[in-house]
């Protein structure tokens, strides 16, 4: 029992680091198609390889004739300069958040929270 225990355990911290890495790659390909234009052609060519087309590192170094690393480290700088333009202008952010609240409006049967909901929506999309 205390083996099977085990194993299950690992196999719930395989599946939750998978579906955080799946959650990432969504969230960075959301980035780039908001944000992409800001990066060097060069880094939007190998962000949307990587995290849109699913190519490998390697894939990527074969075809630019360049090493896995240096891929790596491309990569690495696209996706710090997406998440530093997410955290100085927040669309992807305001975007999540005007949704939650557009879910809320269409739930509603309560035409008082309409109108409250719409000035939250139109606060949100006062920059």
């Amino acid at each position: 029992m205390k083996i099977e225990n085990s194993i299950k355990e690992k196999i719930l911290i395989l599946i939750k680091e998978r579906s955080e890495k799946v959650e990432e790659k969504i969230e960075l390909s959301i980035l780039l198609s908001l944000y992409g234009n800001l990066l060097t052609e060069t880094q939007q060519k190998y962000m949307d390889l990587y995290y849109n087309e699913d190519y490998s590192l390697s894939e990527i170094g074969d075809n630019e004739n360049i090493t896995r690393q240096a891929v790596r480290t491309i990569l690495l700088k696209s996706k710090n300069k997406l998440y530093e333009y997410e955290k100085k202008l927040g669309f992807y952010k305001k975007e999540k958040e005007i949704k939650k609240i557009i879910e809320k409006l269409q739930k509603s049967k309560d035409y008082g929270k309409v109108e409250e909901y719409i000035t939250q929506i139109i606060e949100k999309l006062d920059f």
